[in-house]
């Protein structure tokens, strides 16, 4: 799949832009805070309906204005599909094929983005938030319903924190209503347990070849799923549920005098060992490099994998942060295959036949154009 076009109203520091693009690498060329990222972004949240820089979508608004709108035509195999987003500080939304979508959960999987920024070599070394960030963008790409299920977790997690709250300052006393916060809790968390273990299991499969490729076969990742209680891969839903059962019963007296939900999805993690020595505590940084590339590379083959069509690939501002060796790697896999967008100051000092053959659009002060 690939986006034909894009045009973006009142969109960050763009009063308007209108452009098209091809199915290679398209290079957005720019001083720093002229606009190149925004551009970036736009076809990012025309995807994920979020932006992966903020969580204020008011950011998104450009000064002193009422709305932001984004629209694009992708092309994927068998039809073209125009897409619109608009927002709004009254919130969201979405069209597909022109028609508006009542969830965003719908909309979001029409059109599959990975996105590579220089944060994102923090993924390894950073904190548990932004791990668990990254596999439920993933897993929200190619799986409306564990989007659905997220967002009845983060309903339901929030109303039994509240309520856990409300017991400890003993404003609240009934533990019947506790009691079934805590069921519907569960029964939501060990859906979204089950299919984190079945994505990571995926994800290790393709990370591992690629990450053996990057580094000359001498070195094996392995990627292990931390849930917050002792659940694991090879439990079916039920087992889950009977275990997060006895474990929400051992822990509710200090829940109530904390005022907080202690276990579940919330609080899992992430672990990578490359040779069997823990990267966030052991790895050099170039291993954590090496471990963040892999796991983009990855994605992009488990989207393939499970779409059947390769995601668009956004590298914003990364190419700087790698070493050449690594540059071409990367560059060697996408070749010919996905359609990629990659922001620099300057691609003087990488040589490759890729960036030779691209698209190039120069930015200055939230203006685009091509150049010829």
């Amino acid at each position: 799949m690939y986006i034909k076009d894009l045009q973006l109203k009142n969109y960050r520091n763009y009063e308007s832009l209108e452009a098209a693009f091809e199915n290679k690498v398209n290079v957005i060329l720019g001083e720093n805070a002229q606009g190149k990222t925004n551009v970036m972004e736009a076809i990012y949240v025309l995807a994920m309906a979020k932006s992966h820089r903020t969580s204020n979508d008011k950011d998104l608004i450009r000064w002193d204005e009422e709305y932001a709108k984004i629209k694009g035509r992708i092309q994927k195999k068998n039809t073209s599909l125009p897409l619109e987003l608009v927002i709004s500080k009254k919130g969201k939304k979405a069209k597909s094929n022109h028609i508006e979508q009542q969830k965003l959960s719908q909309y979001v999987g029409n059109m599959n983005v990975v996105m590579f920024a220089p944060e994102d070599l923090h993924l390894v070394k950073g904190s548990p938030q932004v791990r668990r960030r990254f596999i439920d963008m993933e897993i929200g790409q190619v799986s409306p319903v564990y989007l659905h299920d997220m967002s009845q977790y983060q309903k339901i997690l929030q109303q039994r924190n509240h309520y856990l709250k409300a017991m400890q300052m003993q404003k609240q006393k009934d533990e019947t209503m506790l009691d079934v916060l805590t069921d519907q809790f569960i029964q939501v968390a060990a859906k979204i347990t089950a299919k984190r273990f079945e994505f990571i299991h995926l994800l290790e499969e393709w990370a591992k070849p690629i990450h053996s490729g990057i580094s000359r076969n001498l070195e094996t990742l392995k990627i292990h799923y931390k849930p917050s209680l002792d659940v694991s891969e090879d439990q079916d839903w039920s087992t889950m549920v009977k275990i997060f059962e006895e474990k929400f019963a051992s822990v509710r007296k200090r829940e109530i005098d904390r005022g907080v939900t202690l276990v579940g999805p919330h609080r899992d993690d992430l672990q990578f060992f490359v040779n069997d020595r823990d990267v966030q505590t052991f790895g050099s940084q170039g291993q954590q490099r090496t471990t963040a590339l892999s796991l983009k590379l990855a994605e992009i083959e488990l989207i393939h994998e499970e779409i059947g069509e390769y995601p668009i690939l956004l590298l914003d501002d990364v190419l700087s942060e790698l070493d050449d060796y690594r540059q071409s790697h990367l560059l060697n896999t996408i070749q010919g295959k996905v359609q990629t967008f990659v922001t620099t100051t300057s691609v003087d000092g990488i040589d490759h036949q890729t960036l030779r053959e691209a698209a190039a659009f120069s930015v200055t002060s939230g203006k685009m154009e091509q150049v010829k």
